[in-house]
C-alpha cells in the first residue's frame, strides 16, 4: 500500500524526520504516537503524498512518488482517505454536500451515489443532520462527518490525525469503533494520537502496532528503532 524506505524530510534547513522505514500492509492497523511537534502530521502528509521526501524512497501503491507527476499523485490519493486534525468544511454547504465533495472533485455523478451517501451518513450516525450546516454541528458530529468524507470514495487506506483530540471519551470510543469496523472490512488504518487510553481500548478490539516518533526516527513503542 504505502512504503517508506530510509525516508527523511527536512524543513527550513533542519531535519524534522530522518531514516524512516515502514510498510503499511493491506488490512493492517497502526497507531502513531509522540509528543506535540515531533512530526506526526508531517509523517502522515508524507504517507498521502502531500509532501515529498528530502531523501529516501516513498512508494504509493507500488509507484515511486519522486517519479510521479502531480496528476498521478492526485489519482493515488483517491485511494487514501484522510481525517485531518482540524476538520475544515465549507460552511455554506450542508453536511451531506460536504461529505460528498470528494465525489464532486473526482468528477463523479453525485446523484448516482445518493444511496451510498445515505448509507454512509447512517453508519456514522448523522442521518438527522444531513441538511445542517457545519457551524451547527457539535465537535463529535464534525469528527464523524470528517470520517464519512474521508471514506466516501471507498479508499484502501485511512489516515486519521488526532481524530479524537476534540471530543469526550464516549465519542472517542464511538469513532474508534468506526475505524475498527473499517479495518475489519479490509481497510488499512493509521491513527496519529497522543491518547494512550485510546490505544489501550483499541488493543482490546484489534491487533494494532504502536509506533512512536522519537529523536526524528520511527520506533516500535517499547523497543528500539523498528523497521517493518
Amino acid at each position: 500500500m504505502i512504503e517508506l524506505e530510509n525516508v527523511a524530510y527536512s524543513y527550513g534547513g533542519g531535519a524534522l524526520l530522518t531514516d524512516m522505514s515502514l510498510t503499511l500492509a493491506p488490512a493492517s492497523f497502526h497507531f502513531l504516537t509522540g509528543p506535540s511537534g515531533v512530526g506526526k502530521t508531517t509523517f502522515l502528509k508524507l504517507c498521502y503524498g502531500a509532501l515529498r521526501p528530502t531523501t529516501g524512497q516513498l512508494r504509493l501503491f507500488d509507484r515511486d512518488v519522486m517519479q510521479m507527476d502531480r496528476e498521478a499523485v492526485a489519482l493515488s490519493r483517491r485511494r487514501i482517505g484522510v481525517v485531518h486534525q482540524n476538520c475544515q468544511f465549507l460552511d455554506h454547504l450542508s453536511v451531506a454536500e460536504n461529505i460528498a465533495l470528494p465525489l464532486v472533485v473526482a468528477g463523479l455523478d453525485v446523484a448516482s451515489e445518493q444511496d451510498n451517501l445515505r448509507e454512509l451518513m447512517s453508519w456514522v450516525g448523522l442521518t438527522g443532520r444531513a441538511d445542517a450546516l457545519p457551524p451547527e454541528l457539535s465537535g463529535g458530529e464534525r469528527q464523524r462527518a470528517a470520517l464519512a468524507r474521508a471514506v466516501i470514495m471507498s479508499p484502501d487506506v485511512i489516515l486519521a490525525d488526532e481524530p479524537t483530540g476534540n471530543v469526550d471519551w464516549e465519542m472517542s470510543q464511538r469513532l474508534l469503533r468506526l475505524l475498527v469496523e473499517l479495518n475489519r472490512m479490509g481497510k488499512t488504518i493509521m491513527i496519529a494520537t497522543h491518547d494512550l487510553g485510546l490505544i489501550r481500548a483499541a488493543k482490546q478490539q484489534v491487533q494494532a502496532r504502536v509506533l512512536r516518533i522519537s529523536k526524528r526516527r520511527l520506533q516500535l513503542a517499547g523497543a528500539g528503532l523498528w523497521r517493518d
